[in-house]
């Protein structure tokens, strides 16, 4: 009987073994990664504090300018759609967050919507941009309301796009990944293993249509993470830190706000959208349905056009001085 326990015990430390060894995912250098993935419209400015940040710039300078934050996990890829839409009309800047793309940061650079804020407040500065529309998606969208709570100077609008504040009324089931990420064990084990699989996981479960999450696309994501320090700054993050928002705080934007939301976002229910409305006077809200989380992934021709009418009403409804 020992004899059989003992035969037991060893295949499965070889299974385990086994396992790790096909999961397990060493650090990708940066400049392995920059040569990769930068591009020629890709840029790189030093910042307080130790960050190294990836941005893209496209469309003319003399254009209205609109700067874009991608949601957790995510990078300023996933606006792409986007960016080729709308570089005709508006000079687009989108950047990388910490821990995220192709942006160096410090350990334990924070995630949290006010500090992201801070951090594209910084960015802003360090490039002298004058006062810009912004969007955002997902903790993005976190990130691009506590920006015009914050530092309400820098914004003359604002657009949520499936956008970080409030939390579920009706939780539902979260993606694997998430669920994980609740327990310090799995963070750890997460921080050093290769991803990939419930990368593709999470992403099809954030989309209507599973076929656009595309094996490049999934192997982008899982390098990305894998990034020196990323992992660790991703598995640090606290997901209830998303859900900061109040109709009292949101209550003090006073710039033009337009609200994008996919019918079907299993992520942050669509209800979310009503509560922003109802808290940004004057805001303007369009569901889209069969859509899931990511909207200008999803839907990028037709979320950008609403983008662009918004932003251009926005602009000619505005004083002659910014």
């Amino acid at each position: 009987m020992r004899r059989i326990l003992g035969v037991i015990l060893g295949l499965i430390v070889l299974i385990l073994i086994g396992a790790w060894l096909w999961l397990r995912g060493p650090d990708i250098p940066f400049e392995t990664l920059e040569a990769k993935y930068a591009e020629a419209d890709s840029h790189f400015v030093d910042l307080p504090g130790g960050y190294h940040v990836h941005y893209r710039e496209n469309g003319a300078a003399t254009a209205p300018l609109l700067v874009l934050l991608h949601g957790f996990a995510d990078s300023f890829t996933t606006w792409d759609g986007w960016v080729r839409e709308l570089q005709p009309q508006f000079h687009i800047i989108s950047l990388d967050f910490p821990g995220h793309g192709l942006t160096r940061a410090p350990a334990g650079a924070p995630l949290s919507g006010d500090r992201l804020a801070d951090f594209v407040d910084a960015f802003a500065a360090k490039l002298a941009l004058p006062k810009f529309a912004v969007a955002g998606n997902s903790m993005g969208g976190g990130a691009a309301w506590e920006l015009a709570v914050r530092h309400p100077d820098r914004v003359n609008a604002l657009i949520l796009v499936d956008a970080a504040g409030f939390a579920n009324d009706k939780p539902g089931k979260p993606p694997l990944g998430f669920v994980i990420l609740r327990y310090r064990l799995g963070r750890i084990v997460l921080s050093k293993i290769d991803n990939r699989p419930l990368i593709e996981q999470g992403l099809k479960a954030d989309v209507y249509d599973k076929s656009l999450i595309t094996p490049f696309i999934v192997d982008r994501f899982a390098e990305f993470q894998r990034a020196p320090g990323h992992r660790e700054i991703l598995m640090g993050v606290n997901m209830g830190a998303t859900a900061g928002s109040t109709a009292q705080l949101l209550s003090s934007i006073k710039v033009p706000t337009l609200i994008l939301w996919g019918e079907s976002d299993p992520l942050i229910e669509p209800g979310a959208a009503k509560k922003f409305a109802a808290a940004i006077s004057g805001s303007k809200s369009i569901t889209y349905p069969k859509v899931g989380h990511l909207p200008q992934l999803e839907i990028p021709q037709r979320s950008a056009a609403d983008a662009a009418a918004f932003l251009q009403a926005a602009q000619a409804a505005a004083p002659s001085a910014n």
